[in-house]
């Protein structure tokens, strides 16, 4: 197994994306510890892995909470005295261009899109450094990468942690730490849900996406997990400040 007993983080981990990395991970022989906002959904993904046969433990957290995330970093070295790979993956979408977007909204985008992904990585290093090496992994979006009519919140702030993302990696490529972005298309997931409305309804989603992706189709959680066990093992070596983008061609249509 190509992560056996390595130690990962995975936040956002109690459903879709989410949990499918924490699954294909634990897969590998990874100990993943699932970090949702949900006490409820962390349990489901943490014993669904146990119940495979994985190691998984679920620790509740919101990301919005430094102190949160603290604990959850320190925590985590403390139980099991490393830290190999963060996955931060939670994030939030919130539809609208300028003018309809509010205050609320963009400060919500930045903070749950952007600089939570900041605090995980800057409690994360110090222990990936103690060790010689490390994986980090933040979800951007193939919206990060093109431009898109009315989610202006959105796009900006996956934009900025790409650009995130390669700064960590010149950065700390010194310490063997490695950085990147995940940066997914459409998968059929509820976090769309926003996007869904703007767009009037499931029918008008299904048609963009039938229409405009040039495979046709969605993504599965499954393809993108392939990605993430990608990034998060030694497949990856070489490989770091990139945005990899898994979105069916629709960055090129």
């Amino acid at each position: 197994m190509i992560l056996e007993d390595r130690v990962a983080i995975v936040t956002g981990a109690g459903s879709g994306i989410g949990r499918g990395g924490a699954e294909i991970m634990a897969r590998e022989g990874a100990i993943v510890v699932i970090a949702d906002l949900s006490p409820e959904r962390s349990e489901e993904t943490a014993a669904g892995i146990v119940k495979e046969g994985g190691r998984a433990e679920a620790r509740p957290t919101d990301v919005a909470d430094d102190s949160a995330m603290e604990e959850l970093i320190k925590g985590t070295v403390g139980d099991h005295g490393r830290l190999d790979i963060l996955h931060s993956h939670a994030g939030i979408q919130v539809e609208g261009g300028l003018e309809e977007v509010t205050l609320e909204g963009m400060d919500d985008s930045w903070k749950l899109n952007v600089r939570a992904h900041f605090v995980a990585a800057r409690l994360a290093v110090p222990q990936m450094k103690a060790h010689g090496r490390g994986s980090i992994i933040f979800t951007s979006s193939n919206s990060g990468v093109f431009v898109d009519a009315g989610i202006l919140a959105y796009i900006t702030t996956k934009a900025a942690v790409i650009m995130m993302t390669k700064q960590i990696a010149l950065d700390y490529a010194k310490f063997n730490i490695r950085c990147n972005a995940l940066c997914p298309g459409w998968v059929d997931t509820p976090f769309n849900d926003p996007y869904m409305r703007q767009m009037g309804g499931r029918q008008a989603l299904e048609e963009y996406v039938q229409n405009q992706i040039p495979m046709g189709r969605w993504a599965t959680v499954g393809e993108i997990a392939e990605s993430i066990l990608y990034l998060a093992s030694d497949r990856s070596s070489f490989m770091t400040g990139q945005a990899l983008v898994i979105d069916g061609g629709e960055c090129f249509g």
